[in-house]
């Protein structure tokens, strides 16, 4: 197992918890030299808030955690690609890496807005993404 899957089953993790109070599943966690340092899973439901998507949980107890708002020498994970809200987020934070698994064809910041992250973010994306997309389009099916 790699290093992005170890943590990205932990976002997949977050996203079961977002899943089980009714939230769209969608998870993340904030890593910095091999800790977990935030985690986030969609709340937008349970605050009546549409900020609270999982990336902006995550980020947030990030930059509580170091006391600062810049993560550049962090991984965010998180089971489905970043609306352009986030990936705005994701930029102005001066994330070091962002890894994501399923792609998200509607409402994904590549689609709308490829340059909102920091130059020098590295972005792998792919990473279980069968698992999250599954768990994305079973959601859906229950509400339809």
């Amino acid at each position: 197992m790699t290093e992005d899957e170890k943590y990205m089953r932990e976002a997949v993790q977050e996203a079961r918890k977002a899943l089980a109070k009714d939230e769209i599943p969608i998870g993340a966690v904030v890593v910095a030299n091999g800790v977990i340092i935030g985690r986030g899973h969609n709340m937008t439901e349970t605050l009546h808030d549409v900020t609270a998507h999982a990336e902006m949980q995550a980020i947030t107890a990030a930059e509580e955690y170091l006391g600062g708002k810049y993560l550049d020498r962090c991984a965010l994970y998180v089971t489905v690609e970043p609306c352009v809200m986030c990936a705005g987020a994701i930029g102005w934070s001066q994330l070091g890496k962002l890894v994501y698994g399923a792609s998200d064809e509607k409402r994904g910041f590549m689609r709308y807005a490829p340059q909102a992250l920091h130059p020098k973010t590295q972005v792998v994306s792919g990473i279980m993404a069968d698992e999250a997309g599954e768990m994305m389009r079973e959601f859906f099916k229950k509400k339809r």
